[in-house]
């Protein structure tokens, strides 16, 4: 995959013209400014100094860095200056730490009524656990998601996509954008309170549901969607790599069994779930007797529901990967592409860049006076 070029012309993404500052942290914070970033926004980070940063990585694209003593009451005093003319704030300290510095949403909403002020917590900005230390893994333990997630003998955590990037980084994106509409039409800003806990459960909504009305049991390896069903799963291959299928529907669950070959009167008994078990078992022996490159030339591309289980070395490499550029090179670094995708103003990603804080204030103080 050959470099993808820099990109030198402006930025038309649909959130060209909105300002964000930054305050540094890790994980999701990073990932949603990433996001708005790459939609257009001019997003200013202010890091403590000297800190080392990979401005090569994904989640550090697109942004002006400004390195910034937040102890020293002068510097609070410009990043203030700064925040007055900007539309979104976002952090990821821990409840308190933006009010000790002299930056918390009372102070900075006076000096601009309209700023939306984002705040990326695991635990939220109240409750019993709002000051203690947790990790992605903690904040989805508490919601059922954890627990609904493995094999029978114990929980897996799934990487830590359901916590800091599912339920945090894109409801901090969903509410912040949410705001800055509503700012809009009100002319006043507010505080978004994005808790990964809070995200986590919203993203179990449907389980739950299912849950009300019988259709989801607290057994892992039990249920339709979590490898319990021999219909939707992962197999392995003779060639030791796997694949997965989602032959749910029982149109997509006929084709299944007409291009595996499995004729068995007991594939009939499709939903009787005390049929799984065996079924499985029958359906991995079948998977076992081709290589994955063998089953994806006899499914892929058809309603089987059907694909091949690749690495990370793998992806960017894949046919529909390849076509739609869902993966692109920057700095001999292999990274997602910006997502979604816009027909009018797309995105696109920028490079990250120093910049000085009494500059960035006299632009935007420039541009606002001008604006007026």
């Amino acid at each position: 995959m050959p470099d993808t070029p820099d990109s030198k012309t402006p930025t038309m993404g649909p959130l060209t013209g909105f300002r964000i500052v930054e305050f540094a942290g890790i994980g999701p914070g990073p990932f949603a400014c990433m996001m708005l970033a790459d939609m257009g926004a001019e997003v200013v980070t202010l890091d403590r100094p000297g800190v080392t940063k990979n401005q090569k990585s994904a989640a550090a694209r697109g942004r002006k860095v400004v390195e910034i003593d937040l102890k020293n009451e002068a510097t609070t005093g410009q990043a203030l200056d700064l925040l007055e003319h900007a539309d979104a704030l976002v952090e990821g300290f821990r409840p308190g730490v933006m009010e000790r510095l002299g930056l918390g949403p009372d102070v900075v909403l006076a000096r601009n009524p309209r700023l939306v002020y984002g705040r990326m917590t695991g635990w939220g900005q109240d409750g019993p656990l709002a000051q203690a230390a947790g990790h992605d893994i903690n904040y989805i333990s508490v919601t059922g998601a954890l627990a609904a997630i493995g094999t029978t003998e114990r929980p897996v955590p799934p990487l830590n996509l359901v916590g800091d990037f599912g339920g945090g980084a894109l409801y901090l994106v969903v509410g912040v954008l949410a705001a800055l509409l509503e700012a809009k039409k009100s002319g006043k800003g507010q505080i978004v309170d994005a808790a990964m806990c809070d995200g986590a459960a919203s993203l179990m909504s449907m389980f739950y549901d299912f849950a009300a009305i019988g259709r989801w049991t607290g057994e892992r390896e039990s249920n339709f969607l979590d490898g319990g069903a021999h219909f939707y799963g992962v197999y392995q291959c003779s060639c030791g790599h796997f694949i997965s299928i989602g032959s749910i529907e029982p149109q997509f669950y006929e084709l299944l069994r007409r291009l595996a070959g499995l004729s068995e009167s007991a594939f009939d008994a499709q939903m009787e779930r005390e049929a799984w078990p065996s079924l499985r078992q029958k359906l991995a022996d079948v998977f076992r007797t081709k290589t994955r490159d063998e089953w994806c030339r006899i499914m892929e591309g058809t309603d089987v529901c059907f694909a091949p289980v690749l690495t990370i070395t793998e992806a960017p490499e894949h046919s529909h990967m390849r076509a739609r550029k869902t993966f692109v090179k920057r700095h001999g670094v292999t990274q997602p592409a910006p997502a979604p995708r816009f027909s009018r103003t797309p995105s696109a990603i920028r490079e990250p860049a120093q910049a000085d804080i009494a500059d960035l204030v006299r632009a935007w103080q420039g541009k606002d006076a001008s604006a007026r």
